[in-house]
């Protein structure tokens, strides 16, 4: 058996601008655990939240401190890593887990969602994302995802620094591009907001009008993360009696803890693998909301198909998938996540079903 780090590069074809900043290329990690002619593979990488973050030289150091003792662990006992795992970051237990679980799969010659009891052909739209920018930048990036797929699902980035009369003039330019385009086509099309903790309690409430009277289906993450879980909570609780859409946690949610502690204040949660340490922190975490009656995003970072297609075995219990990362690289080394239009399905692989792409 034979584990391996390597270090790999993503470039986005269009940076992306949130209220934290702009991002246009990244380093990645991919783990590798080759064992009886079969190759599992993992990716990670840095990423901050406001409130919390990794570099990705400090998750390389990990993973590379513990190379020795994943040779010595069993890969066809997924559960022998458990101990392991929560000793390390969630970025670094995320290269690990899906490392494992697409060995296994692979071993088993099944996908992960059949194992796990999900279904393989639920079919979804995957939201695309407009970052922050001038209207008409904006609203250029919008037709120029158009020419890329038919896009149903728009997710809009505000919470600018330029302030709310930007963030005003941005939702109604691309809400009537929306209205336009959907005019067209002869079908309804759905806008997202994701305000990326930019936003304080005062502009969030001043924000409601205007985001129902653009007929905007969700708001995402509109405060700061607090590194205190009570604040944290108080936010969203503050907000919550007088939101009129569902009210969605991102950087706040990482784990089961937060996830319970939020549940009572938020409509949904945005799982992504990065935050919850792997597919199977974010499995038990996707069936505990389900549970609680909660709806879930399933979301990504500047990830490759690599990420999103472990993301993507979710996609039964996801309502609103936004796995558009990878549609915005011009260096994605792997291949594997079906897409038709702007309907992402998992892949039938075995395992997570990912594979390098093949070279010319």
């Amino acid at each position: 058996m034979a584990w391996a780090l390597r270090r790999f590069s993503l470039t986005k074809a269009v940076p992306l601008a949130i209220s934290r900043g702009t991002t246009a290329s990244v380093e990645r990690l991919e783990l590798t655990l080759v064992r009886d002619g079969l190759t599992g593979r993992g990716e990670t990488g840095g990423f901050e939240t406001g409130h919390r973050g990794f570099s990705t030289d400090a998750v390389e150091r990990e993973l590379q401190a513990v190379l020795a003792e994943l040779e010595a662990l069993n890969p066809e006992h997924p559960d022998a890593f458990e101990p392991l795992l929560t000793s390390l970051s969630p970025p670094a237990a995320c290269a690990v887990d899906l490392a494992v679980l697409d060995w296994y799969g692979r071993r088993l010659q099944q996908p992960f969602w059949r194992l796990q009891g999900l279904v393989g052909d639920h079919a979804v739209a995957t939201s695309v994302t407009l970052g922050l920018g001038s209207v008409s930048d904006v609203v250029r990036r919008l037709h120029r995802w158009w020419d890329q797929l038919p896009a149903t699902r728009v997710k809009l980035k505000l919470g600018s620094p330029d302030g709310l009369d930007h963030d005003q003039a941005l939702l109604a330019a691309v809400a009537e591009a929306l209205d336009q385009r959907g005019n067209a086509i002869g079908t309804g099309l759905e806008l997202q907001v994701d305000a990326n903790g930019g936003w304080s309690q005062d502009q969030t409430k001043s924000m409601f009008g205007s985001l129902v009277g653009h007929g905007v289906v969700l708001l995402e993450q509109p405060l700061a993360p607090h590194p205190d879980p009570d604040l944290d909570t108080a936010g969203f609780a503050a907000l919550k009696p007088n939101c009129p859409i569902p009210l969605v946690a991102d950087e706040s949610c990482w784990d089961l803890r937060d996830l319970l502690r939020l549940a009572p204040h938020v409509d949904g949660v945005n799982l992504k693998l990065l935050k919850t340490g792997g597919l199977s922190p974010a499995l038990l975490m996707a069936r505990v909301s389900r549970q609680l009656g909660l709806s879930l995003m399933v979301g990504c970072y500047s990830d490759s198909r690599l990420l999103n297609g472990s993301a993507a075995q979710l996609l039964s219990l996801i309502r609103w998938p936004d796995l558009d990362s990878h549609l915005n690289l011009i260096d994605d080394p792997f291949e594997g996540l079906p897409l038709v239009g702007d309907v992402l399905k998992p892949s039938s692989g075995h395992g997570l079903g990912i594979t390098r792409a093949e070279v010319a």
